[in-house]
């Protein structure tokens, strides 16, 4: 057998083979979807995607003679330890054949690194950080990844915790058909609430689209500000996330949610990317533009994500705040209905934040995937 050698990648030739050696991972696998590589070049450009200043990031590739079989990444966030002083770094973006020795030299590759660093304590995965894909998918294989969701091999888990990683926290998502009718306890308080004087949901204002961007990041960043591994959106951020999304939304892809006029709650939905792109093979030249293009604009979508939901920690534990929640997701359940969508994904939520857990389930979510972050001391 080929001996195993792990090398660091230097080049876009080398971030270019790192983004698309999982494609043999799970070439038999029918619900992994290849994330687009031109897209991923440019997620993972610094100079572009303010997400990653501050993050100090680097790839390695693991190879049995010119056979790649594994990847791995090793990160300090430096906004992580600002706001969480655990001198913990992470490691994400890992895949690899089911070979005991090829996930024990990625996982001590990141470990030594992080260690060198001054690390204490790893986590992961983060790819690379809590604020884009994370998690590894424990439970839920047998359906696709939503977009920004994970998919993994079920091996996974079992090695890494043969090399000694615990669980940190669980991450769930839920299912939630469209079409069905609330449930009657939800129809008769929304019943109320809509009558409500001092309570207003609206869509997004186009014509202040960056402006209201924002104060959807402000809303997510006071609501989600306790939350186990938060790390609030900055400005740069908010205003590149609403390039990025905004071919692909409308105003009523969003609902603020304001009380006597002060925006105090927001959702937001945007359309499952992976149902669009499945099939391309990660690739957008020559047709796959035209291909993207026609089932986004043409045929549409029947599948859409909820990632981002949030009340002001004022309003937390209220009568008020709960009528909030409901009232913005509601907007948004009337709008995907109207349109023909046929599920949607909210996700993710930490196992333990049961507020937010029992709305979902009481509008009728299911719990169909968990995504886990695994840690080891560095000692």
């Amino acid at each position: 057998m080929n001996s195993l050698r792990i090398r660091p990648v230097e080049t876009r030739r080398d971030l270019r083979r790192f983004l698309t050696m999982p494609r043999a991972i799970y070439a038999d696998d029918p619900q992994w979807v290849a994330p687009l590589t031109l897209e991923r070049l440019q997620h993972l450009d610094a100079r572009r995607n303010p997400f990653l200043r501050g993050i100090e990031l680097r790839y390695w590739l693991a190879f049995r003679g010119d056979r790649c079989v594994g990847r791995i990444s090793a990160q300090i966030n430096r906004r992580h330890l600002e706001q969480h002083r655990d001198a913990t770094g992470h490691f994400g973006f890992l895949e690899a054949e089911d070979d005991p020795e090829v996930f024990a030299a990625l996982l001590e590759t990141a470990e030594s690194d992080l260690r060198a660093r001054g690390m204490e304590r790893i986590q992961g995965p983060f790819n690379p950080s809590i604020n884009d894909e994370c998690g590894l998918l424990i439970a839920g294989f047998d359906t696709g990844p939503n977009m920004m969701m994970g998919h993994a091999r079920p091996y996974y888990r079992r090695r890494l915790e043969e090399l000694g990683y615990r669980k940190a926290k669980d991450l769930i998502a839920y299912d939630f058909i469209v079409g069905r009718n609330w449930p009657p306890k939800v129809a008769r308080m929304l019943d109320r609430v809509r009558r409500h004087p001092d309570l207003r949901v609206r869509p997004l204002d186009m014509r202040r689209y960056r402006e209201e961007v924002t104060t959807i990041c402000r809303i997510f960043n006071d609501a989600w500000a306790e939350n186990w591994g938060f790390i609030p959106f900055g400005e740069d951020e908010a205003h590149y996330m609403a390039h990025n999304i905004r071919p692909l939304v409308d105003a009523n892809c969003f609902a603020i949610g304001e009380v006597a006029g002060e925006p105090a709650a927001m959702c937001v939905t945007l359309p499952n990317l992976n149902e669009a792109i499945r099939g391309l093979g990660g690739r957008i030249l020559p047709f796959g533009w035209a291909v993207l293009l026609w089932r986004l604009k043409i045929r549409g979508v029947r599948s859409w994500r909820m990632p981002l939901m949030g009340v002001l920690r004022r309003y937390h534990g209220t009568p008020r705040g709960a009528a909030l929640a409901l009232l913005v997701i509601d907007a948004l359940h009337a709008y995907h209905a109207r349109r023909g969508v046929e599920r949607g994904e909210l996700s993710w939520v930490l196992e333990d934040n049961r507020p937010v857990r029992e709305l979902i389930e009481g509008i009728g979510g299911e719990p169909y995937k968990t995504y886990r972050i695994f840690e080891k001391r560095l000692a």
